[in-house]
């Protein structure tokens, strides 16, 4: 009779620590198909660059600076390889993003142009599919973390090498432009 109970203990354990295990691997490529997601995403927004900064470049030649940084960030940005540099390129490149929104608004005729407005439009879009997709990354990284670091599957985490990963966060230095609040001038 002990031997059955001690054996039941042990099968029950077995099953424990295979299904903590299972669900460490499921989160683990929940967070990898949202960053694939993600993916989808900064391929579009890739694409769509070069055809904004080529219609900016048409109305603003004095901007070279600001769309040379734009094209070499996209092109980081594409270049990057695992996880943590895409995000830490992508931040770059939504930063320039931002400077050429900013030096758009000294240019009235451009605005007003309709491939302009189409492409300021469409990239609109995107940005903000990116940022629906990067709260799911984000979201699908918290719980990889939370089980990563909770009892008792922070015991089997550690012995399969399995880790806290970062979010998907905007970085320290442009804090303070997003937290400014905007300017509206009539």
């Amino acid at each position: 009779m002990t031997l059955i109970i001690i054996l039941v203990i042990v099968a029950i354990i077995v099953i424990a620590c295979i299904s903590i295990y299972n669900n460490l691997v499921k989160l683990r490529n929940n967070r990898e198909n949202a960053f694939a997601n993600i993916d989808v995403q900064l391929k579009q927004r890739h694409d769509l660059i070069p055809q904004l900064v080529a219609t900016v470049k048409g109305y603003a030649q004095h901007e070279k600076e600001l769309l040379e940084r734009v094209t070499q960030a996209r092109a980081a940005a594409m270049s990057a390889t695992g996880i943590n540099d895409k995000i830490q390129a992508e931040n770059a490149l939504s930063s320039a993003l931002a400077g050429l929104k900013v030096s758009v608004e000294a240019y009235p005729d451009l605005k007003a142009n309709q491939n302009f407005l189409q492409l300021q439009e469409e990239i609109s879009d995107i940005e903000n599919k990116i940022a629906a997709t990067r709260r799911y990354f984000n979201t699908a990284t918290r719980e990889l973390n939370n089980a990563v670091q909770t009892f008792p599957s922070n015991i089997f985490a550690n012995m399969f090498g399995f880790h806290k990963e970062p979010m998907f966060e905007i970085p320290q230095e442009d804090r303070a432009t997003i937290e400014k609040a905007p300017e509206i001038k009539f």
